[in-house]
């Protein structure tokens, strides 16, 4: 039989094809060739004029600070880009970053999508479990489903931190949210000489060093050109998205000295006189009115003159550091744009620059600190120590981070700073749109008050594209945002948000109508373990914005019957974004056991692992901290090994167990200041080998002392006294890893690369104490597990 005749010719045929029966001699023969242009396959597509977006993202930088603002720190990029778009005057964010980012991202109230505060405060509360919900889709999933190609590069901080392990799942990664590609890391912070990155779900590192030239900032943006080159070259009919949010100008301030010292000298007069010069410039600019006061000093922050000469020194140079840092980020900002400039798609492109996810960050305490985990310990760097490495500040021996003073400037003309969502300098900062001849007004500033869930609207009304119904089936809760597209057209058009509520960490307040409500509840460097008053004891203020433009006169003592009515508006809009209940803690909540978080390993007392398991962040690994354990590895070693056997964090806090010429070690590394070693007095000799590190912990409060005895094959050959162990966390960017110490080396014995493990490891086991409980040989007796 013919193919051709597979139907035509077979009488018994009983085939139905559009309710016709083929089996009769005068039926019409199938077509035998098929049209292909009749009903050509597209895939769907965008609007036919839907621009191309950009949103580039700095962190942990203030109002005040960038050039385009009245600030210290040059930025000729965003003055570019406002000079040719609009600046906007009074645009809000969260206060913290995971909270702003998934609100930009959602276009949803940050509690709304159980975001209330930093994946890594997460807790089991529905506005701050962590888990965004399939019901508050994001923005690149709404273009994505739109015909658009989309990429993210740099910090990614909203995944729950538990689901960052190679076990994922990836659902709530980038590239399981409407992203295509992804590009950067998964935390709060990063190093940016030594950066554990992730390409997609796969973790990689870079392939140059500090030595070589290497800087995260460069590296991120060098991705996003060859992306959006790329999708250009091969895709130029559909738009992209592009989301670049840098790690800085975050901590650590890491910047080659050569921007460093572009600032020396130019903040010596101090961070007093530096706010009277930033708004004096913003006002020459008409960032805020004529009449804007600086508002109230923080209490218990020191003003410049009252610091000695050495203090006033070492905090010229945070500031320096902090400026350079600034500016080569901006610099990277510009490569982007003279890249879309040069493929000629940059007057197509609605390009938002949002100049910090909250306002400056006063994290640094009164001193500032070249190891910022001091602080979120709750201890202060020696002022002496500093003066005495000021030259290397923002080199890759350093985690730096600025004195509260500069913060505070870094936010002028308003008060208080990044976790204070109560008052403006924690809330507002600087965006600027850019979109080609759709702003008539190039060079405009915009008054309109505004928030971060307002960018998601915004796009779609720019794209000409509705806000969906259903993403993947799932039906959508409403988007809280409003688009700010009117205010492109029109400088004076009235302000179409009128209420916006705000909380962080019990910090709170309510903005309606032009008028704002606001209690402070706790101090931004003081997070842990802080008698804080209860919060029906927080004093409440009201502030008049239209006519008071930085909360510089209290009225609520004047209108006490308005400050009740906004403070019940507070309570309406809590219960309904889900923020109640308030939680104070800050640091005391990045340990899951207190926060009541999942845990990966769903409290197992015992844990083996392979020689290839790495990279898991702080959550993901088995949580040594504040309670006795028991690490038994099993080796296989050749004469005078070298290497790390088993490590976490770095640098700046961590602790690893190693060889070196074959002498087994344990190290602990107590927040980058205090180093103690156990360490055996002879090589391991060739063969199998059994190497335990008894870690004894003493009980009492968190981070109480411990004692460790190093063990080879059942003999103690070293032991070492902890007066201090880390109670909350050892890093936010570094990682454990078995076989290798990633990242910066958590000591200096062994470099930072190169230093994996010689020998073969069969298995590294953890047998894990109950939580504050101190151990005993007795309890705590090491378990061999043979592969």
């Amino acid at each position: 039989m013919r193919d051709d005749d597979t139907f035509a010719d077979d009488p018994t045929s009983s085939t139905t094809i559009g309710g016709s029966p083929l089996g009769s001699r005068d039926r019409r023969r199938l077509p035998l060739a098929v049209d292909t242009q009749e009903r050509p396959i597209k895939p769907v597509g965008a609007p036919a004029d839907a621009p191309n977006v950009l949103i580039v993202l700095i962190d942990d930088m203030g109002f005040g600070a960038s050039s385009a603002y009245g600030g210290p720190c040059e930025m000729p990029t965003a003055q570019r880009l406002a000079d040719e778009g609009l600046r906007y005057s009074r645009f809000h964010v969260t206060s913290l970053c995971s909270p702003t980012r998934q609100a930009l991202l959602t276009g949803r109230n940050h509690h709304s999508v159980g975001m209330g505060v930093t994946s890594e405060m997460s807790t089991p509360e529905p506005g701050y479990h962590g888990y965004r919900p399939a019901s508050a889709g994001t923005l690149a999933q709404i273009l994505a489903g739109n015909g658009y190609s989309t990429a993210a590069f740099g910090k990614w901080h909203q995944t729950p931190p538990v689901e960052v392990s190679p076990s994922g799942p990836f659902t709530r990664w980038p590239t399981g949210e409407g992203f295509d590609t992804f590009y950067g890391f998964m935390g709060a912070e990063m190093n940016h000489w030594y950066p554990q990155l992730y390409r997609g779900t796969s973790p990689v590192e870079p392939d140059l060093l500090p030595e070589d030239g290497y800087h995260l900032s460069e590296d991120l943006v060098d991705h996003a050109i060859e992306w959006v080159t790329t999708q250009q070259a091969l895709t130029p009919d559909r738009p992209f998205f592009t989301y670049l949010a840098f790690g800085a100008t975050h901590a650590p301030f890491h910047v080659a000295a050569r921007w460093r010292d572009t600032y020396a000298g130019r903040f010596d007069s101090g961070w007093d006189v530096q706010r009277e010069q930033t708004l004096a410039r913003q006002k020459q600019l008409g960032i805020v009115p004529d009449g804007t006061r600086l508002a109230p000093w923080a209490e218990g922050v020191p003003h410049w003159d009252d610091l000695d000469g050495t203090e006033q020194r070492v905090a010229a140079r945070f500031m320096e550091t902090y400026a350079g840092f600034a500016e080569h980020t901006d610099a990277q900002v510009g490569r982007l744009i003279a890249a879309l400039d040069e493929i000629d798609v940059l007057d197509d492109t609605l390009v938002i620059y949002l100049l910090g996810d909250n306002g400056a960050s006063g994290e640094g305490g009164p001193r500032g600190t070249f190891r910022e985990h001091l602080v979120g310990h709750g201890l202060l760097d020696d002022t002496a120590d500093m003066a005495a490495r000021l030259d290397t500040l923002g080199d890759p021996t350093t985690y730096p981070i600025y004195p509260v003073g500069w913060a505070l400037a870094m936010n002028t003309p308003y008060q208080w700073t990044k976790q204070v969502a109560s008052h403006l300098g924690g809330t507002r900062d600087g965006m600027i749109v850019r979109w080609g001849d759709r702003i008539p007004d190039p060079g405009g500033i915009r008054h309109q008050w505004h928030h971060v869930i307002d960018v998601l609207p915004t796009v779609l009304d720019a794209a000409g594209l509705p806000q969906p119904d259903s993403i993947d089936g799932v039906a959508q809760q409403p988007i809280e945002g409003t688009s700010l597209r009117y205010t492109f057209d029109e400088a004076d058009a009235p302000g179409r948000r009128t209420t916006q509520y705000f909380e962080m960490v019990g910090n709170r307040g309510i903005y309606h109508d032009g008028w704002n409500a606001v209690t402070r509840h706790g101090t931004p460097w003081e997070m842990v373990d802080t008698a804080r008053r209860p919060f029906e004891a927080d004093t409440w203020e009201l502030y008049d914005l239209d006519s008071d433009w930085s909360q510089a006169q209290d009225l609520a003592a004047r209108h006490p019957g308005r400050l009740e009515e906004l403070r019940g508006l507070f309570e309406e809009e809590a219960r309904k974004h889900h923020v109640l209940p308030l939680d104070d803690r800050v640091t005391e909540r990045e340990n899951p056991q207190v926060a009541g978080r999942l845990d990966l390993h769903h409290g197992r007392a015992s844990i083996s692992f392979g020689p290839s398991v790495g990279r898991l962040t702080e959550e993901a690994a088995p949580n040594l901290k504040n309670r006795s354990f028991v690490i038994t590895a099993d080796l296989e070693v050749g004469p005078n090994v070298n290497g790390v056997v088993a490590a976490q964090g770095g640098r700046f806090g961590g602790w690893s167990l190693y060889c070196r010429d074959g002498v087994p070690a344990y190290a602990y590394n107590f927040v980058g200041r205090t180093l103690v070693v156990a360490r055996g007095s002879s090589p391991l000799p060739p063969g199998r080998r059994q190497v335990v590190v008894r870690f004894r912990y003493g009980g009492g409060p968190p981070g109480g002392a411990a004692d460790v005895a190093l063990e080879v094959d059942g003999r103690v050959v070293g032991t070492v006294h902890i007066p201090r162990t880390t109670a909350y966390y050892f890093s936010f960017d570094e990682t454990f890893n078995i076989g290798v110490d990633r990242g910066t080396p958590v000591i200096d014995e062994y470099l930072p690369v190169h230093n994996r493990f010689e020998g073969r490891i069969r298995r590294v086991h953890f047998d894990l104490e109950p939580p504050g409980r101190g151990g005993d040989d007795g309890h705590l007796r090491a378990v061999m597990v043979h592969q």
